[in-house]
């Protein structure tokens, strides 16, 4: 399985640089870390899942800190994290999660 994601910052129409971005797989009651980072200077993390990494199907949360990345940039931002829940179901499959940034709104899709 592999996991990316790509972050557009939509009010700048540019790559959100720097985003610290954190994947997490459910065991039980509790949520282990896969991966935590940042996306390079075009926006992305091409791969969240490192070699080895104990995954497979199951839920998964991805989470965003926007907040530090707007004040870096001394916006404000209604939003302090986003977290992006999702469900892996094919083990052998690639899932990219983008996210479209803007201080006030957000959305994602499961791209290709």
């Amino acid at each position: 399985m592999t996991v990316s994601t790509h972050v557009l910052d939509v009010s700048i129409g540019r790559p959100a640089a720097g985003v610290a971005v954190r994947l997490r797989r459910r065991d039980g009651e509790a949520w282990i870390d896969v991966f935590r980072g940042a996306t390079n200077d075009d926006g992305r993390v091409p791969s969240l899942v490192p070699d080895g990494a104990d995954t497979g199907s199951g839920d998964y949360q991805l989470t965003f800190d926007v907040g530090s990345y707007f004040g870096a940039r001394g916006r404000e931002s209604f939003y302090a994290h986003v977290a992006i829940d999702f469900v892996i179901r094919d083990a052998a499959a690639h899932y990219h999660v983008p996210l479209l940034l803007s201080p006030y709104g957000y959305s994602t899709y499961r791209g290709s």
